[in-house]
């Protein structure tokens, strides 16, 4: 039997994809209309310096130890660069990924800087591929041990009840420990994936992605833990946290924009009021988002700057 070509298929996507965002963006709009922005003002304005300086503070830890996840990648693939060069590629990546997506920062401005540095398309997708992976493993031990060792108290209108998160907690966990003993007893290797070859890491370095990523995902946790100002405990800050962040993969909006908040909101606002969750949070993207994006943007053209004089000398 012969299948017939789909020609409105892509269509048809493309405009279910628009549609999903309008109907987004309406939500956002007529959501923000009956905010009060005075207030919200308000409680961004009384934020105590010592409170933006902790969050500060661990918002440059975490990007620090996001950085190191190339590193791992550096010695997986056994390139020569710099511990330095490496870990600021990764730093400019990231900063660009928060802030307009992973297809731009993630991909694009990792590909543009590492074969300005001389690597190859080969090593810099096993990079890139090892860096999302490690990245995600330590989300996934995280997510797993919070949702089932201290789960999130949702709303009390919500179908899903702290029961389903902390089962939803035992399958993560169960996925992290089975890619552990993967990395640790598994006598193939290698696969071969569209012409590429993934080599299986060892356990040693199995370890080492989930202590990076867990870590960075734990001092990203604590910044609107820190400027939320013990409203909520740690777990609780941490369990929302990570909910948004795969909310905002999911809606693919970048930096998440709108969609941090709305889960934020719709988690918290029967225990802390909308105004002064707002207000934290735009501190929160400040001190998070705008800001290494700032320092990315000129360590990027400090690398184009030096990158043009070396071509220009030879």
């Amino acid at each position: 039997m012969k299948l017939t070509a789909r020609p409105w298929w892509p269509w048809a996507k493309r405009a279910l994809v628009a549609a999903f965002f309008l109907a987004v963006a309406y939500t956002l709009v007529r959501y923000a209309r009956g905010v009060d922005w005075g207030e919200v003002k308000n409680a961004l304005l009384e934020l105590p310096r010592s409170v933006l300086l902790q969050a500060m503070v661990l918002a440059a830890l975490s990007h620090t130890v996001y950085s190191l996840l190339d590193l791992v990648g550096r010695y997986y693939t056994g390139h020569r660069l710099g511990k330095r060069k490496t870990m600021q590629v990764s730093f400019i990546s990231y900063a660009f990924n928060l802030n307009l997506g992973s297809l731009v920062g993630g991909v694009g401005f990792r590909y543009r800087l590492y074969s300005r540095l001389g690597l190859g398309y080969g090593q810099i997708t096993r990079i890139l591929t090892l860096s999302m992976v490690t990245n995600w493993l330590g989300y996934i031990l995280l997510a797993g041990l919070v949702f089932t060792i201290a789960p999130l108290q949702l709303p009390p209108h919500w179908k899903l009840d702290s029961e389903g998160l902390r089962m939803l907690g035992v399958v993560l966990l169960g996925a992290c420990f089975g890619y552990l003993l993967l990395c640790g007893i598994s006598k193939k290797r290698s696969w071969t994936v569209r012409g590429h070859e993934i080599e299986l890491p060892t356990l040693r370095m199995a370890l080492g992605q989930l202590g990076i990523s867990s870590t960075h995902w734990i001092f990203m946790s604590a910044v609107p833990w820190v400027l939320l100002q013990g409203q909520v405990d740690f777990p609780t800050a941490m369990s929302v946290l990570l909910i948004a962040a795969i909310a905002g993969v999911i809606v693919h909006i970048p930096a998440g924009l709108g969609v941090v908040e709305a889960v934020f909101i719709a988690l918290l606002s029967h225990r802390i009021p909308e105004h002064q969750l707002l207000g934290a949070l735009l501190a929160y993207r400040a001190v998070f988002y705008v800001a290494p994006l700032i320092v990315g943007a000129l360590l990027y053209l400090k690398v184009e700057v030096r990158a043009r004089k070396h071509v220009a000398a030879a």
